[in-house]
């Protein structure tokens, strides 16, 4: 049986291509909901929104039958965005290897910058990892 490809030539034609997501920082993303005391943008959702950025950097070339997961963020959260301020993340595929990519992460807000960093996703098939996660659910 011969699996239907994930990876189409259109990957590398998008490397060096950047999309951007703007956010406002509202009290569900705050890091008193992550057992801080201090209402800023929590680092847990700052990485969430480097990731919903990548994905969009590839979102016109990832076939029906293919999906992205994370693999890894090597990413410093360099200040705090307060509540209510707006921060923008810029995602860069900078490259591939084989099914991997990898991101340059930037974010800023009114202040300046708050994230710089790379970020690293997989390229799989959606139906075997569905499979692999029912497996791991029984």
């Amino acid at each position: 049986m011969m699996s239907t490809p994930i990876l189409g030539a259109e990957f590398s034609a998008l490397v060096g291509t950047s999309a951007t997501l703007t956010h406002t920082v509202t009290a569900e993303d705050s890091a008193k909901n992550w057992g801080n005391d201090l209402d800023v943008l929590s680092t847990p959702v700052l990485l969430w929104l480097s990731e919903i950025t990548a994905m969009k950097v590839i979102e016109s070339v990832v076939f029906a039958s293919a999906m992205t997961v994370g693999l890894a963020h090597d990413s410093a959260h360099l200040a705090p965005t307060l509540t209510g301020d707006t921060v923008t993340i810029t995602a860069t595929l900078t490259g591939i290897d084989g099914k991997k990519l990898t991101f340059s992460v930037e974010g800023r807000d009114s202040h300046g910058a708050v994230l710089r960093g790379v970020h690293r996703r997989a390229v799989v098939n959606r139906e075997e990892f569905i499979e692999k996660l029912a497996a791991r659910s029984a």
